[in-house]
Protein backbone atom coordinates (compact mmCIF):
# COMPACT_ATOMS: atom_id res chain seq x y z
CA UNK A 1 0.00 0.00 0.00
CA UNK A 2 0.79 3.81 -0.75
CA UNK A 3 1.39 5.72 2.34
CA UNK A 4 -1.90 7.47 2.05
CA UNK A 5 -3.60 4.12 1.21
CA UNK A 6 -1.85 2.87 4.33
CA UNK A 7 -2.91 6.44 6.48
CA UNK A 8 -6.37 5.76 4.68
CA UNK A 9 -6.97 2.43 6.05
CA UNK A 10 -5.50 2.76 9.79
CA UNK A 11 -7.81 5.94 10.28
CA UNK A 12 -10.53 3.95 8.69
CA UNK A 13 -10.35 0.79 10.16
CA UNK A 14 -9.69 2.49 13.95
CA UNK A 15 -12.99 4.72 13.46
CA UNK A 16 -15.39 1.90 12.97
CA UNK A 17 -13.63 -0.14 15.76
CA UNK A 18 -13.35 1.82 18.42
CA UNK A 19 -17.07 3.12 18.06
CA UNK A 20 -19.31 0.81 16.21
CA UNK A 21 -18.89 -2.17 19.18
CA UNK A 22 -22.14 -1.75 20.85
CA UNK A 23 -25.15 -3.98 21.27
CA UNK A 24 -26.58 -3.09 17.68
CA UNK A 25 -28.39 0.42 18.86
CA UNK A 26 -26.68 1.75 15.43
CA UNK A 27 -25.25 -0.35 12.54
CA UNK A 28 -22.30 2.05 11.54
CA UNK A 29 -19.66 3.75 13.19
CA UNK A 30 -20.09 7.37 13.70
CA UNK A 31 -17.23 8.89 13.92
CA UNK A 32 -16.24 10.59 10.00
CA UNK A 33 -13.12 10.29 8.67
CA UNK A 34 -11.10 13.19 7.97
CA UNK A 35 -11.90 14.86 4.70
CA UNK A 36 -8.38 14.30 2.51
CA UNK A 37 -9.21 10.04 3.77
CA UNK A 38 -12.52 9.47 3.14
CA UNK A 39 -12.63 7.19 0.35
CA UNK A 40 -9.03 4.65 0.92
CA UNK A 41 -8.24 3.39 -2.43
CA UNK A 42 -7.96 -0.64 -2.33
CA UNK A 43 -4.86 -2.32 -1.89
CA UNK A 44 -2.48 -3.13 -3.93
CA UNK A 45 -3.01 -7.22 -4.93
CA UNK A 46 -0.08 -9.77 -4.11
CA UNK A 47 0.55 -12.21 -6.89
CA UNK A 48 0.96 -15.28 -5.76
CA UNK A 49 4.78 -15.26 -7.50
CA UNK A 50 5.41 -12.43 -5.03
CA UNK A 51 8.79 -13.23 -2.78
CA UNK A 52 8.27 -13.91 0.60
CA UNK A 53 10.43 -12.62 3.42
CA UNK A 54 12.94 -16.01 4.30
CA UNK A 55 11.62 -18.45 6.34
CA UNK A 56 8.10 -16.84 6.13
CA UNK A 57 5.37 -18.45 4.35
CA UNK A 58 4.46 -17.67 0.50
CA UNK A 59 1.45 -15.16 0.22
CA UNK A 60 -1.65 -15.75 -1.48
CA UNK A 61 -3.10 -14.14 -4.60
CA UNK A 62 -5.88 -11.02 -4.26
CA UNK A 63 -9.21 -13.30 -3.32
CA UNK A 64 -12.48 -11.86 -1.44
CA UNK A 65 -12.82 -13.87 1.98
CA UNK A 66 -16.52 -15.58 1.69
CA UNK A 67 -16.30 -17.64 5.07
CA UNK A 68 -14.42 -17.53 8.40
CA UNK A 69 -14.27 -20.87 10.80
CA UNK A 70 -12.70 -20.77 13.96
CA UNK A 71 -13.12 -24.50 14.99
CA UNK A 72 -12.28 -24.09 18.77
CA UNK A 73 -14.95 -21.91 19.46
CA UNK A 74 -17.51 -22.92 17.16
CA UNK A 75 -17.81 -20.20 14.29
CA UNK A 76 -19.17 -21.04 10.97
CA UNK A 77 -19.79 -17.68 9.37
CA UNK A 78 -20.53 -16.61 5.97
CA UNK A 79 -17.91 -12.85 5.82
CA UNK A 80 -19.99 -9.85 4.07
CA UNK A 81 -17.21 -6.82 2.40
CA UNK A 82 -17.76 -4.10 4.56
CA UNK A 83 -16.65 -0.20 3.18
CA UNK A 84 -17.70 3.31 4.07
CA UNK A 85 -21.32 4.36 4.83
CA UNK A 86 -22.46 7.58 2.81
CA UNK A 87 -21.52 10.17 5.64
CA UNK A 88 -17.71 8.99 5.28
CA UNK A 89 -18.45 6.84 8.20
CA UNK A 90 -17.28 3.01 8.67
CA UNK A 91 -19.41 0.05 7.91
CA UNK A 92 -19.90 -2.61 10.17
CA UNK A 93 -21.93 -5.77 9.84
CA UNK A 94 -25.51 -5.29 10.13
CA UNK A 95 -27.54 -6.08 13.14
CA UNK A 96 -29.77 -8.80 12.22
CA UNK A 97 -30.40 -12.46 13.72
CA UNK A 98 -27.45 -14.95 12.61
CA UNK A 99 -25.52 -12.08 12.06
CA UNK A 100 -22.33 -12.14 9.88
CA UNK A 101 -18.29 -11.27 9.92
CA UNK A 102 -17.38 -8.52 7.97
CA UNK A 103 -14.14 -8.11 5.59
CA UNK A 104 -12.95 -3.98 6.05
CA UNK A 105 -12.47 -4.51 1.62
CA UNK A 106 -9.77 -1.60 2.29
CA UNK A 107 -7.63 -4.62 4.03
CA UNK A 108 -5.61 -7.04 2.22
CA UNK A 109 -7.62 -10.54 1.22
CA UNK A 110 -6.40 -12.93 3.61
CA UNK A 111 -3.63 -14.70 2.67
CA UNK A 112 -1.94 -11.39 1.09
CA UNK A 113 1.18 -9.85 2.58
CA UNK A 114 -0.17 -7.38 4.97
CA UNK A 115 -3.03 -7.11 8.05
CA UNK A 116 -6.38 -8.37 6.66
CA UNK A 117 -8.80 -7.36 8.90
CA UNK A 118 -12.28 -8.71 10.06
CA UNK A 119 -14.91 -7.78 12.13
CA UNK A 120 -17.94 -9.19 14.35
CA UNK A 121 -20.33 -8.07 16.79
CA UNK A 122 -20.29 -9.71 20.55
CA UNK A 123 -24.02 -8.99 21.07
CA UNK A 124 -26.49 -7.58 18.13
CA UNK A 125 -29.29 -5.63 20.40
CA UNK A 126 -32.31 -7.65 20.53
CA UNK A 127 -30.72 -10.67 19.03
CA UNK A 128 -28.31 -11.70 21.71
CA UNK A 129 -25.18 -13.18 21.11
CA UNK A 130 -23.38 -11.70 18.28
CA UNK A 131 -20.65 -13.76 15.74
CA UNK A 132 -17.58 -12.90 17.77
CA UNK A 133 -18.77 -13.91 21.52
CA UNK A 134 -16.30 -16.56 22.19
CA UNK A 135 -13.42 -14.30 20.42
CA UNK A 136 -11.63 -14.04 23.64
CA UNK A 137 -11.44 -17.76 24.33
CA UNK A 138 -8.89 -18.40 21.57
CA UNK A 139 -5.31 -19.35 22.31
CA UNK A 140 -2.36 -19.48 21.05
CA UNK A 141 -1.77 -22.12 18.41
CA UNK A 142 -5.93 -22.79 17.52
CA UNK A 143 -6.61 -22.60 13.72
CA UNK A 144 -8.60 -20.05 11.54
CA UNK A 145 -9.83 -20.93 8.04
CA UNK A 146 -11.11 -18.16 5.81
CA UNK A 147 -12.36 -19.66 2.57
CA UNK A 148 -11.81 -17.37 -0.79
CA UNK A 149 -13.97 -16.44 -3.85
CA UNK A 150 -11.61 -18.57 -5.61
CA UNK A 151 -11.75 -21.95 -4.01
CA UNK A 152 -8.62 -21.73 -1.87
CA UNK A 153 -8.84 -21.84 1.77
CA UNK A 154 -6.36 -19.70 3.59
CA UNK A 155 -5.79 -21.29 7.08
CA UNK A 156 -4.31 -19.05 9.85
CA UNK A 157 -2.04 -19.95 13.51
CA UNK A 158 -3.46 -17.82 16.68
CA UNK A 159 -0.29 -15.89 17.70
CA UNK A 160 -2.07 -14.12 20.63
CA UNK A 161 -5.19 -12.63 21.56
CA UNK A 162 -5.17 -9.67 23.86
CA UNK A 163 -8.04 -7.24 25.50
CA UNK A 164 -6.77 -3.82 25.42
CA UNK A 165 -9.00 -0.34 26.56
CA UNK A 166 -10.45 1.52 23.76
CA UNK A 167 -8.51 4.43 24.80
CA UNK A 168 -5.30 2.29 24.23
CA UNK A 169 -6.08 0.55 21.44
CA UNK A 170 -2.74 -0.71 19.57
CA UNK A 171 -3.43 0.98 16.12
CA UNK A 172 -0.27 0.34 14.43
CA UNK A 173 0.35 -3.06 15.89
CA UNK A 174 -3.45 -3.59 14.62
CA UNK A 175 -3.02 -2.00 11.01
CA UNK A 176 0.47 -1.67 10.71
CA UNK A 177 2.45 -2.67 8.03
CA UNK A 178 4.13 -6.20 8.84
CA UNK A 179 5.94 -8.51 5.84
CA UNK A 180 3.73 -11.46 6.07
CA UNK A 181 0.26 -12.61 5.88
CA UNK A 182 -1.42 -11.55 9.00
CA UNK A 183 -4.96 -11.64 9.77
CA UNK A 184 -6.44 -9.29 12.33
CA UNK A 185 -10.19 -10.23 14.21
CA UNK A 186 -11.51 -7.78 16.40
CA UNK A 187 -14.53 -7.36 18.44
CA UNK A 188 -15.35 -5.86 21.75
CA UNK A 189 -15.46 -7.17 25.13
CA UNK A 190 -14.39 -6.50 29.00
CA UNK A 191 -17.10 -4.48 30.88
CA UNK A 192 -20.29 -3.12 29.59
CA UNK A 193 -21.96 -0.12 30.59
CA UNK A 194 -25.49 0.08 28.93
CA UNK A 195 -24.93 -0.28 25.50
CA UNK A 196 -21.18 0.21 25.66
CA UNK A 197 -18.43 -2.31 26.00
CA UNK A 198 -15.14 -0.49 27.56
CA UNK A 199 -12.34 -3.33 25.80
CA UNK A 200 -11.65 -4.60 22.55
CA UNK A 201 -10.72 -8.05 21.77
CA UNK A 202 -7.94 -8.56 18.76
CA UNK A 203 -6.80 -11.88 17.77
CA UNK A 204 -3.19 -11.61 15.78
CA UNK A 205 -2.50 -15.02 13.63
CA UNK A 206 -1.05 -15.49 10.68
CA UNK A 207 -0.86 -17.75 7.18
CA UNK A 208 0.15 -21.48 7.90
CA UNK A 209 2.45 -22.94 5.42
CA UNK A 210 -0.53 -24.70 3.59
CA UNK A 211 -3.22 -23.40 1.83
CA UNK A 212 -5.96 -25.74 -0.08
Amino acid sequence: MTPLSRRAFAVAAAASLLVSCDDGATDHATTALPKDEATPPPSSPSSPSSPAPSGAVRPLGRSVPVRLLIPAIEVDTPVIRLGLAPDGTVEVPPVTDHDRAGWYRHSPTPGQTGPSVILGHVTVGPYGDGVFRRLARLRRGERIEARLENGTTAEFTVDSVRTVAKADFPANDVYGDVNRPALRLITCGGPRTGEEYRDNVIVFATLSPTAR
